[in-house]
């Protein structure tokens, strides 16, 4: 009697990096903690736009593939780190615990970031500082060596580092080192932060040349959201703006980074291009940070909008929005994650216009209105979902 014939062994499912530079922060540890627990379904997936439809049909990756690592300056512990986020009511209790293999796993891939005053090229005698090209070398081959230790499919960087001042002398800044090293490392480019990255004139060429896919910048988490909501109703509704002024009062990271008064206006500039895009004008009034240590990785968002109704009829709006900042940021990290990936595979390159709906200064060309901005998001689905089906098969 013939043995009946073996069936295929089916390959196991491509894994994808993905390489944040801040990876000790507050946003890259509530985004692998938050990866972790919905991927085990011990929460749902609430705030990520590519869990709903269309996109759970584009042929994204999975959130269990997804393998992180990163760079950082500093060198608390993933797991101490969302311990502190847990005290902190910003992850929930217990989670801490529930996933912390996947937060060691995940720290063990991170390496010491760079430069800082004074750093040098090893001589402990005092050498010559490492220059730019150095540094950008080093930064690929570490995400290089991640990508053929965990046998990846490839990886994406995403920045959520705390905000730099913009360059004031044409020198690279580090956000600008990182967002070359990710390029010359062969991976899309994600940044989240109003840091200069990618938008720095001596990195054009070789964003133009790399032929891979890049998104940014400053993720559009809460006063600005609210914001490309407001502004295209008082524009559709013929109402005349004649003043809009915010105040921000934040805790944590990010509240001592933005104490700097040019780190500030770097966060700033792309919180009021929204309203000039949008109402075609800048009104009159600006947005001012203040830092509050006591509130921690909480901030209080506060907007005061006047403007005139029929008959010159003078009236008032204000929001006030309380929330977390890395609880806003980390589900959508990780759709830019997969959306890059996705795009990556799909073999789109230059910069994702259509993610303008996740950013406040997004590159690239697109509408400036939340509701315009989605609609692209779904036309950009729509060119990652030919050929899923094929994809999934494969998976």
């Amino acid at each position: 009697m013939s043995a009946e014939p073996s069936l295929p062994t089916p390959s196991p499912a491509p894994r994808h990096g993905v390489w944040f530079i801040g990876a000790r922060g507050s946003v890259a540890t509530t985004a692998i903690a938050g990866c972790a627990a919905v991927a085990a379904g011990l929460h749902p997936p609430t705030g990520m736009v590519t869990e709903t439809d269309p996109f759970t049909s584009c042929g994204l990756p999975s959130l269990s593939s997804l393998v992180f690592g990163g760079h950082d300056t500093v060198d608390c512990p993933l797991p101490k780190r969302a311990e502190h986020l847990a005290a902190g009511g910003v992850l929930p209790h217990g989670l801490p615990s529930a996933v912390h293999a996947e937060l060691v796993a995940a720290d063990r891939e991170i390496r010491p970031g760079g430069p800082l005053p004074g750093d040098t090229d090893g001589d402990t005698d005092g050498g010559p500082v490492r220059g730019d090209d150095d540094w950008i070398d080093v930064f690929a081959a570490d995400i290089r060596d991640f990508v053929a230790r965990q046998g990846l499919a490839g990886a994406v960087v995403v920045n959520v580092a705390s905000t730099e001042p913009a360059p004031a002398d044409g020198s690279l800044p580090p956000s600008s080192l990182y967002a070359a090293a990710a390029l010359r490392a062969g991976c899309p480019y994600v940044n989240f932060t109003p840091s200069t990255g990618l938008h720095h004139p001596a990195l054009a060429a070789l964003a133009e040349s790399s032929g891979l896919p890049y998104a940014g910048r400053d993720g559009k988490t809460g006063q600005t959201l609210l914001r490309s909501v407001l502004g295209p109703m008082f524009l559709q509704r013929a109402l005349a703006v004649r003043a809009w002024s915010g105040t921000n009062l934040l805790g944590g990271g990010d509240g001592a980074a933005l104490a700097d008064p040019a780190a500030a206006a770097a966060k700033n500039a792309g919180k009021e291009r929204v309203l000039a895009d949008t109402l075609g004008a800048a009104p009159e009034g600006e947005v001012h940070i203040d830092d509050v240590p006591a509130l921690g990785d909480w901030k209080t968002a506060w907007d005061h909008i006047a403007f005139d109704g029929f008959l010159g009829s003078r009236m008032i709006l204000q929001t006030i929005w309380q929330g977390c900042d890395s609880a806003l940021a980390a589900p959508l990290v990780l759709d830019l994650a997969r959306l890059a990936v996705r795009a990556r595979e799909k073999g789109l390159t230059g910069p994702l216009g259509e993610l303008g709906f996740y950013f406040k200064d997004p590159v690239g060309d697109g509408p400036s209105s939340l509701a315009e901005q989605y609609t692209e998001l779904k036309r950009f689905a729509g060119r990652l979902r030919d050929d899923a089906e094929t994809h999934e098969a494969h998976r």
